[in-house]
Parts: C-alpha cells; structure tokens; sequence
C-alpha cells in the first residue's frame, strides 16, 4: 500500500489553513509551515517511523528554501510516495477584503504594502502552482471550500464517525443523541421466559428477530434512511454522528437493531456501537 501525502500550498488567505482542517479531520497527519527542503524527511518520519498512513503538510511563501519544493515532490514520488500537491488562489480584491475583514499581517508585509505584499508572494509561488490540482477560493465560502476540497481529493466522508447507540426508554433518551429511532412497535423477546435473561446480541434472539417481518422492515427502512441523508450530513462538516435505538428495556430489540444498523454500514463510514442498557448491568454487576 503506497504512503499517501497531500502538500497545501497557496496564497495567504486563500483558505490552506481550511484546507489543513479538512484534511485533518479526515484522518491526516497535519504540519503546518513546513519548510520545502525538510519534505522527505518529515515524509519518512511520519509514514515510516511514526506510522502514519496519510500525512497533509503545508509549504508556502513562508517557508524556507521554497525552491526546492518541486524536486522535492518529485522525489518523493520516486521513492513509493501517493504525493498530491493542492494548490489554493484567489483574485487580489478578495484577499485584500479577506485581510481587511481578519486584520491580520501579511506575511510578507515587511517594508511592503498589503497589495505589494501579495503580489510578491504571487510571484514567488509561480513555479508552485502548476504542479498539482489549482483551485481558486475567489467567491468560496468556507463551507462551500471545504466540501470542494473533499470532492477534489476524494475525501468523501471518510473521516466522520457514526455511532449506533442502544437504550432504554424507562431511563430517557441520550442526551448526545443526532437522530432517535423509536423500535418499541416491535415484538419483544422480553416476554418469552426463555429469551428474557438474554440480550439482543445472543443467538437465540438474533434469531427470533430474524424472523420477525416487522423488525425486518424496520431494518430495512431505517438502513434506506440513513444511506440516503448520511451523505448530505457529511457535506454539513460534521465529524460525528449519533443513532440512538430505543425500546422499552434496552436489551433486546433495540441491541439488536443496533448491532445490524452498524454492520451494514461498517464498510462506508467509521462505525461504533454501544449499548446503554447493557453497559449499566455491566457496570452493577
């Protein structure tokens, strides 16, 4: 498996610091500011040593040495690196508004004005730009930016967490639920003698659901829910998601559901799984 790393380069205010935060949240490594001659090194530390799969480092006009980016990325393929290179401008009225509205110093202003400043700092990332994927930030708002930058890369929504969660009714809902899914219409194991001491994630009544037409249909339609909106939450920057399940004791048929809901999803996104029910009995036993 190839060593992925994404190098963020642009215009100051032209959105890297989003598009490190991005990145980041997507289960990249991060170094910001990175000098251009310190690039291979960093990338094996990092991959080889540190054991990170996906790194994101920015290099731009505040870095040393920036000349020796382009070489640097180059070798960095040679040596069995995924190395894609993001490059962020905007139009000069823009980042005058941009820095207007921040009142941040540029970070070439020294001795210069702010227009002058960034028209160095075009100049001095002209042999950068061309050496991946450009993208112009000129009418973006931040979130329209960030969901731009996932699809460029191919982000999806790799980085959000979804959490299936299983509870009781008689305790209340959690109060970290996203979305609550009711399951109490369902019939209950609770009343067969020989289900009740079980839980929902014992064969005998993972069976017993199984066959049961309403708790399929329930499945079904709640799996047909969250695979068409997930997506839409995704692009809504959000990083986590809570499902909450309950029924009336929190043992059986919302365990159940829990447990099935986060197999079928555990291929697209980060899947975890609690029960609440189950966690307290453990918790006083």
């Amino acid at each position: 498996m190839s060593k992925g790393i994404v190098v963020v380069s642009g215009l100051s205010g032209s959105g890297k610091s989003i598009a490190l935060k991005v990145l980041e949240d997507a289960g990249y490594y991060c170094v910001d500011n990175l000098p251009a001659t310190l690039l291979l090194e960093t990338a094996d530390f990092l991959t080889l040593e540190a054991g990170h799969e996906r790194v994101a480092v920015s290099v731009d006009a505040r870095s040393a040495a920036l000349p020796a980016l382009p070489d640097a990325i180059e070798r960095l393929k040679g040596r069995g690196f995924d190395c894609r290179v993001l490059y962020l401008e905007a139009n000069t009225p823009t980042l005058l508004r941009r820095f207007s509205e921040t009142r941040r110093r540029h970070p070439l202003s020294g001795g210069m004005t702010l227009p002058e400043a960034i028209e160095r700092e075009r100049a001095l990332l002209a042999g950068v730009a061309p050496l991946g994927s450009r993208l112009d930030t000129s009418d973006l708002q931040p979130r329209v930016l960030q969901n731009w930058i996932r699809d460029l890369l191919g982000l999806g929504g790799g980085g959000m967490t979804l959490l299936f969660e299983s509870f009781s009714y008689k305790h209340g809902i959690p109060l970290d639920a996203d979305w609550v899914l009711d399951a109490r219409m369902i019939a209950n194991p609770h009343y067969d003698p020989q289900l009740r001491p079980l839980t929902g994630r014992d064969a005998p009544v993972v069976e017993y659901l199984s066959r049961d037409s309403l708790a399929q249909q329930w499945l079904e339609d709640a799996r047909k829910l969250l695979a068409r909106w997930l997506p839409e939450i995704v692009r809504e920057n959000r990083s986590h998601v809570t499902v909450a399940i309950g029924c009336t004791g929190g043992r059986h048929r919302s365990v159940y559901l829990a447990e099935k809901l986060a197999a079928a999803f555990r291929g697209e996104w980060k899947v975890l799984v609690r029960h609440r029910g189950l966690a307290n009995e453990e918790n006083a036993a």
